[in-house]
């Protein structure tokens, strides 16, 4: 049983590739996004970056629900920023069956995607602070942003 972390900076496309994946394949499908706290929510709508305290529940509620999958014996999917090593080693734990796919862009394609978006809380200020945090990851499946979503996700299922 394997859970899946689709990881990047916001408007890479985790949301929509994670959905993509979970209809090919039946496995659940979450959102890190709904299991923030409203205070970070409010901070981010201000254009407030988080700090690692604002991000230590948020993880653990993550590590939680990941944990639970697997003790149930249920594939899942998670999009999630996980940005830094740190984040990613909450979330994995070193667990060979949580498996990252970081979806690799660059600033200005992200930002393009971001200015098009609607109703999403992410400031596209924040970006920036996005892309200074990021440390990319050694051990992930890499994918590129710029194929089409229905590629990156048969790219995904022949790697997985």
């Amino acid at each position: 049983c394997m859970f899946y972390i689709i990881m990047g900076v916001s408007g890479a496309g985790k949301s929509t590739i994670g959905k993509l994946l979970s209809d090919r394949t039946g496995w659940k499908f979450y959102d890190a996004d709904d299991f923030h706290p409203l205070a970070n929510i409010d901070k981010m709508n201000r254009g407030i970056p988080l700090t690692n305290r604002d991000r230590q529940p948020w993880l653990g509620k993550l590590q939680h629900l990941i944990d639970q999958n697997l003790q149930d014996n249920h594939q899942g999917i998670l999009a999630c920023s996980a940005l830094k090593s740190d984040y990613r080693k909450i979330l994995g734990q070193n667990n060979p069956n949580v498996v990252f796919i970081y979806l690799q862009g660059d600033y200005d394609c992200i930002q393009a995607r971001i200015k098009q978006r609607q109703g999403h809380f992410m400031n596209a200020d924040l970006l920036r602070s996005q892309f200074d945090t990021l440390e990319e990851p050694q051990d992930a499946l890499v994918i590129d942003v710029y194929l089409e979503p229905e590629v990156i996700v048969d790219k995904i299922l022949s790697k997985i």
